[in-house]
């Protein structure tokens, strides 16, 4: 009798405790969606609400994915509030560390940029999210067409000093009846340091839901000319997405002992 009554109460004081921890949780999420408000346009608010809210992204610490390939697989991983991330695929690693970018490579193989790509695929996989980030300039763009369809936009850019290519310009365009993603047009400017007018396109329309929020399963480029969507071009696919509340250690994205300190070239 008494362990029974034992067992009732600490099944009790559980349940209250999951009951609180809830209520809190819920509450934090209705405090940031307070801060939020209006600090985005209107249709851009439709948007994110339609891929599960800033809110839920915002309390996201830590986003995991895997980028298969001909070459292999590439695991990419990126602390959400401080933007450190770190790059395998086995052979190489590329990591930032909060103030330098580093590079992994004893067998001498990589060709790239690392402090090009280490956030390169991020961006492109967080969208519409990572368009809610500080620092950027909404504006107006005409519809983008495809297929007989209008998709409405809006203009993203940056104010001076955010990020290494703050010159670079995004054009999201959403589907008007469901207000989710499905086009996205930017330029780069990071190699010569000048605005371009050079908008390539990504086709968002495979998503897929991680912990409450629409994500990417795979993005495609298309070919273009200006404005005027010709045919796919290719696809990259995204799998073991996983988002967590908890932050990696500062130590998962320090420097490893051999890898070197890269630069690249600062707008």
């Amino acid at each position: 009798m008494k362990i029974t009554s034992l067992f009732l109460l600490l099944l009790t004081l559980f349940s209250c405790k999951e009951s609180i921890n809830t209520k809190q949780e819920d509450t934090k999420i209705e405090v940031i969606a307070k801060d939020i408000k209006g600090s985005y346009p209107e249709v851009l608010m439709k948007v994110l609400d339609a891929h599960g809210g800033v809110a839920n992204w915002k309390k996201q610490k830590t986003l995991t994915y895997e980028i298969p390939s001909e070459k292999g697989v590439e695991k990419q991983t990126v602390d959400l509030i401080s933007r450190k991330d770190k790059i395998s695929n086995g052979i190489v690693q590329i990591g930032f560390d909060g103030e330098n970018v580093w590079l992994l490579d004893e067998a001498k193989t990589y060709k790239g940029d690392p402090v090009f790509y280490h956030n390169l695929m991020f961006y492109f996989y967080s969208m519409p999210f990572v368009l809610a980030d500080k620092g950027i300039v909404y504006g107006k763009t005409e519809d983008l067409k495809f297929e007989g369809k209008s998709y409405p936009g809006i203009s993203i850019s940056y104010n001076p000093g955010v990020g290494i290519s703050y010159k670079d310009e995004y054009y999201l365009h959403y589907d008007p009846e469901t207000y989710q993603m499905a086009w996205l047009g930017y330029t780069v400017s990071y190699r010569t340091g000048e605005k371009s007018d050079n908008i390539k396109w990504i086709r968002y329309n495979d998503w897929m839901k991680i912990e409450d929020v629409k994500l990417p399963k795979s993005i495609t480029w298309y070919a273009y000319e200006g404005r005027e969507i010709k045919g796919a071009k290719n696809t990259v696919n995204f799998e073991n997405v996983e988002l967590s509340t908890k932050a990696n250690p500062d130590g998962y994205y320090a420097k490893p002992e051999l890898a070197t300190i890269v630069t690249g070239k600062q707008q």
